[in-house]
């Protein structure tokens, strides 16, 4: 029985081998098992909450880096010369063109050119109680219950402007009478500049 069985032996382990050497390709080593996810992720694809942080999340520590930037920057200009229309620290500044020297040189911000574009702009309008350093504080000087002046709030009820040809760019406190009877409302600009950041990543 064997005997007759012996010549068979060989053949069974030839279609055995060949069966084991078919089915062994269909397991990929581990090195590539491991190394394949991290080709395959799409860092784009992945859930909101994942891959951008919540706008609550970016504005805690964006914005505050931001509004020093600014308000130091602001107070380096303090005596500036006031002129209607200007931009600069060359031709000097009115309140507008001080606000937006700023918020571009430091926040990388845009903003439109004149107070009453100004206070359109799509940024939360923040409440006098709740004020943050860097938000921008509107005025209507002229009585007629219109934006005609603007400025930097910089805390503790003080805000930085660029004031008038006597003056120039100078602090003032929003308790003062005046101030506080011409106040308008806030804005927090700087929410802008935090989204746009968000959106470029």
């Amino acid at each position: 029985m064997l005997k007759r069985l012996s010549p068979l032996v060989p053949i069974a382990l030839t279609v055995l081998l060949a069966a084991c050497a078919s089915q062994a390709p269909q397991q990929p080593p581990m090195t590539e098992a491991v190394k394949a996810p991290t080709v395959a992720i799409d860092l784009d694809s992945l859930p909101e909450p994942e891959n951008v942080p919540s706008f609550s999340d970016e504005t805690a520590y964006k914005l505050p880096e931001l509004a020093d930037s600014i308000l130091s920057h602001g107070r380096s200009l303090l005596g500036t010369r006031y002129r209607w229309g200007g931009s600069s620290v060359q031709t000097g500044f009115d309140c507008s063109g001080f606000i937006g020297y700023l918020f571009e040189e430091e926040a990388g911000l845009q903003l439109p050119r004149s107070t009453r574009e100004m206070i359109q702009v799509d940024a939360p309008v923040v409440k006098r109680s709740e004020l943050e350093p860097g938000d921008v504080v509107f005025f209507s000087t002229n009585g007629r219950g219109r934006v005609s002046h603007a400025g930097i709030y910089l805390g503790d009820d003080q805000f930085i402007h660029s004031a008038s040809r006597r003056n120039g760019v100078r602090i003032d406190s929003l308790k003062d009478s005046y101030w506080k009877r011409n106040y308008l409302e806030a804005k927090r600009v700087l929410a802008m500049a935090s989204t746009e950041q968000s959106s470029v990543r």
